[in-house]
């Protein structure tokens, strides 16, 4: 008998892995070792600087610049783990900001420049219209002083006007004390809720939300999944392997999910959060593959050129590891 493969997976115990990560699902041919890492600036900081594991959640942006920078040490599949729409992670002052073209001229927040919440954030601006060259990227973490994480991060392309937040203060601070207008990222300021002043720069996102979505058919897309180039070159099995395993335990979930006769999530309304998935996704809201998403990545793609984080752009089918999906179960 043959013996299956070893191999470290690191990534947040979302519920779309959670079968994988207890066992219930097992990949073909590989002996998982499932690590829960909570946090994924700590997956992205272990695995881009240090190579802790052999696969990973990784950043759909830190990946991308890489890979359009020449480096081929990592290599994708196409599934991913967060997806998030970003238009309620923009805090703002309102005592100098009322619309998204207040912002030009002012100093923003933002805990990296090249996180892949802030690309798309900044990639919304600009379809409001707003001109990114005029803004001042103030860099730092969120809720203290300091930097966010330690990020082993490549420079941008062209001149972009980024400071470093060497206040002694965090974002949130900053932005209460008005010494920034804005924030943008991962996380809403902690501020929020609390300082009267500092409010969502779209208040009523859902609505916002969703009409993006059905006019551009964009669910933004935050992280990938990455398997070490050498590895992946040595068992070419493992992508298809993993996105094959990783599809069914997010089927199992989306399935749990659906299930009323016991609310599976802290949601009191979530029969009713699934009849608005239904109503603008159809069943799948979430799905991994190359066509369904192919528009978002072209568009994530493009962002990263017109943000001056890639010398040119990058054909999104060059991203990823081929793979074959399941066509028949016996």
């Amino acid at each position: 008998m043959t013996s299956a493969l070893p191999l470290t997976f690191a990534c947040a115990a979302y519920d779309r892995m959670l079968a994988l990560a207890s066992g219930e699902v097992k990949p073909e041919g590989l002996a998982l070792n499932f690590i829960t890492i909570n946090h994924p600036r700590d997956v992205f900081d272990r695995m881009i600087g240090g190579r802790e594991f052999d696969a990973s959640e990784m950043s759909m942006s830190e990946y991308t610049t890489r890979h359009a920078a020449g480096e081929r040490d990592l290599i994708a599949i196409p599934v991913f783990p967060s997806r998030a729409f970003r238009h309620s992670f923009i805090a703002v002052n309102d005592r100098t900001v009322a619309g998204p073209k207040d912002l030009e001229g002012k100093r923003v927040g933002v805990q990296l420049y090249t996180m892949t919440a802030a690309v798309w954030i900044r990639g919304l601006l600009q379809q409001e219209g707003v001109d990114l060259s005029t803004i001042e990227w103030v860099e730092g973490a969120m809720e203290t002083s300091g930097a966010h994480g330690k990020p082993t991060v490549l420079p941008v392309r062209r001149p972009v006007k980024i400071s470093r937040n060497t206040s002694g203060k965090s974002l949130s601070q900053l932005l209460e004390d008005g010494e920034i207008d804005a924030t943008i990222g991962a996380d809403l300021p902690p501020c929020f809720g609390k300082a009267p002043h500092v409010k969502r720069l779209f208040p009523d996102f859902k609505a916002v939300e969703k009409r993006y979505y059905k006019e551009h058919g964009i669910f933004p897309i935050m992280h990938t999944v990455v398997i070490r180039r050498e590895l992946y070159d040595k068992y070419p099995f493992i992508a298809t392997s993993l996105y094959n395993a990783f599809n069914e335990s997010k089927d199992l979930a989306l399935n749990r999910m659906r299930f009323m006769g016991a609310l599976r999530y802290m949601l009191p309304w979530l029969p009713s959060e699934i009849d608005d998935i239904d109503e603008v996704f159809g069943h799948d809201p979430w799905p991994y593959g190359m066509e369904a998403n192919r528009k978002t990545l072209t568009a994530l793609v493009q962002c990263l050129y017109d943000q001056s984080l890639i010398e040119k752009v990058v054909p999104v089918d060059e991203l990823f590891a081929p793979v074959r999906g399941n066509n028949w179960k016996i």
